[in-house]
């Protein structure tokens, strides 16, 4: 303070004068290493920019965890997230746009879902307008059963081919004497702009039958292909078959 209040004195200046020069001397060190900074780090920073913003508006990996999507998806799955696939956002949100195209039944969908609190990995079986009835694990969209055919069969599960009007896919019930409750559901009609979806181990899924319709907002985008793939249960060792493997 005295060496400020004898400046001061003999440049005539007052106290704030002198430090109102301190602080702009201080602000010019700080922008002129900003500027060094972004001169020799520019092409990292325009690159990190650039992935953020790839991530954030067009795709994305998603990690898969548990057994809800048993057999099509496994635990330790990273599968790609084409987030372009149905709406064009804002980055950084989830404020469309433009829609592209419509959710379809048979679509493997990623959910931020507000009513779980977490991230969900379901497939779509009811669109709006749909009547979804299920009775004892066997899934009716609009009074039309599901064509099922046994795959295979073992003490634990029964892994299955579901035929759908789009298409089949396999999914998994469960051998074991469980709460058969949740095998039987509706029927229920899905409103407007919303999504019934369920997980394809059927008697191990949080999904429509837990936490209702899905919004198309909650959509964050749909996925087709597993990019590779980490085996928990094995010291997380690549599972090599997996890797950019399809999805049905």
């Amino acid at each position: 303070m005295t060496s400020l209040k004898a400046l001061a004195k003999f440049t005539g200046m007052s106290d704030s004068d002198v430090n109102i020069g301190r602080t702009g001397r201080l602000m010019g060190r700080m922008l002129g290493f900003g500027q060094a900074a972004w001169q020799e780090n520019r092409q990292f920073l325009l690159l990190l920019s650039c992935i953020v913003f790839f991530k954030s508006a067009i795709a994305d990996l998603s990690s898969i965890s548990g057994a809800s999507m048993l057999p099509t998806l496994l635990d330790g799955d990273k599968v790609w997230v084409n987030k372009l696939a149905y709406d064009v956002k804002i980055p950084f949100t989830e404020i469309s746009l433009g829609e592209i195209s419509d959710p379809q039944r048979g679509d493997i969908v990623i959910i931020d879902s507000e009513r779980a609190g977490k991230r969900l990995v379901k497939r779509i079986v009811g669109t709006p307008g749909d009547t979804i009835f299920m009775q004892n694990n066997t899934l009716v969209i609009n009074g039309v059963p599901a064509v099922y055919e046994v795959l295979f069969r073992d003490s634990e599960s029964i892994i299955i081919s579901e035929q759908l009007p789009e298409g089949s896919h396999q999914a998994r019930l469960s051998s074991r004497n469980i709460n058969r409750s949740s095998r039987s559901y509706g029927p229920i009609v899905v409103p407007d702009d919303q999504y019934f979806v369920l997980g394809d181990n059927r008697d191990n899924s949080a999904d429509s039958r837990v936490y209702s319709f899905i919004p198309r907002a909650e959509i964050i985008g749909r996925s087709s292909s597993v990019v590779f793939s980490l085996d928990s249960k094995n010291n997380y060792l690549p599972r090599g078959r997996r890797f950019l493997a399809g999805l049905e």
